[in-house]
């Protein structure tokens, strides 16, 4: 497994991580004994980085996670999430220091860890970006020894863009696939320049750029890609990365004539990803050890000469017009 620097944090991440989404819930059912497989085969194969969320499974993913942390001495990175508790989702409650800390306190009791390192904020309303509260919030449960570093989980690169200007804002966790290409306009760019981790997220389109999809599949009712299709739960764009599921299929189909010998589709999709040398770490999830050592395995893949210029063309031929303005 390659490593890369995680941001002026500096820590050494496997440039493939695991997202821990479904071993906590909304993606059908992921048995314990599954959960527990997943972790330890990432990790015997180099993966150091795990992506977790208060409200995944209401703390089953870190629960999980927090119990495999504790059975090795190595060192595992491990981000969560907090936020998506405050109810209703306001702003106002991302400057709750007391509110704020009682999530975090949780995570920790849920992780059986003393400090988190790295706690991100997840996908707030947009006037939390913009608003000095959130950043003091944060600096507060820093000061305090609760969370080593903070950053943000954002819906969209105009949130990304307002959270980095922050100086102690040290990740941005953004959706970026085949199918979503704008935080490479000019997100990335400036990431790089103040030296800010970039994690990837939802890298396979909810499954989409594996290619086994088709119009008869279908999806368990707690399953997001079932309750969520029209955004009824969360935003949108987390489920299919808020594609039309037909165009989306439409595109994937072209996309696999890209597909060279030796590659599956969604090693493809993920090495186009690692190409992309400002991004720290991507975060596929797994329902079990056979995807989640395929998703490895596309760091030793080699780069495809060609693949940035027609992935482009694809999107602006089928994607750009419906999706661009909208994250």
């Amino acid at each position: 497994m390659k490593a890369r620097k995680f941001g002026s944090i500096g820590w050494q991440v496997s440039e493939v991580g695991l997202g821990c989404w479904a071993m906590g819930a909304d993606w059908g059912d992921v048995s314990e004994d599954s959960a527990k497989e997943i972790l330890k085969t990432s990790f015997d194969n180099g993966v150091n980085f795990f992506d977790t969320a208060d409200v995944y499974g209401d703390g089953r993913s870190e629960r999980f996670v927090g119990e495999f942390i504790n059975s090795t001495s190595e060192r595992i990175y491990v981000a969560t999430k907090a936020g998506r508790r405050i109810n209703p989702h306001e702003a106002v409650g991302y400057y709750d220091k007391d509110l704020m800390e009682s999530f975090v306190d949780r995570s920790l009791k849920n992780l059986n860890i003393e400090t988190i390192d790295l706690l991100q904020m997840h996908c707030p309303p947009t006037a939390a970006y913009f608003n000095d509260q959130t950043y003091e919030m944060l600096d507060y449960l820093v000061n305090k020894g609760k969370i080593q570093h903070y950053g943000f989980s954002v819906e969209s690169v105009e949130q990304a863009m307002e959270c980095i200007k922050r100086p102690n804002t040290k990740s941005v966790q953004i959706i970026f696939n085949m199918l979503r290409l704008k935080p490479a306009e000019e997100f990335f760019k400036l990431a790089k320049e103040k030296n800010i981790a970039i994690i990837v997220r939802v890298p396979l389109a909810s499954g989409l750029l594996t290619g086994k999809m088709n119009l008869q599949s279908t999806f368990p009712e707690n399953d997001h890609r079932n309750y969520n299709i029209n955004g009824d739960a969360f935003d949108i764009g987390e489920t299919f990365s808020g594609v039309d599921y037909k165009k989306a299929l439409d595109v994937v189909e072209e996309i696999k004539l890209l597909v060279p010998d030796k590659f599956s589709l969604s090693q493809l999709a993920l090495k186009w990803i690692l190409m992309h040398k400002e991004v720290s770490v991507v975060i596929p999830g797994a329902k079990n050890t056979d995807q989640a050592l395929l998703n490895i395995s596309s760091s030793l893949m080699p780069p495809i000469d060609g693949l940035m210029e027609a992935i482009e063309n694809i999107y602006k031929s089928h994607l750009k017009t419906d999706i661009h303005h909208r994250w």
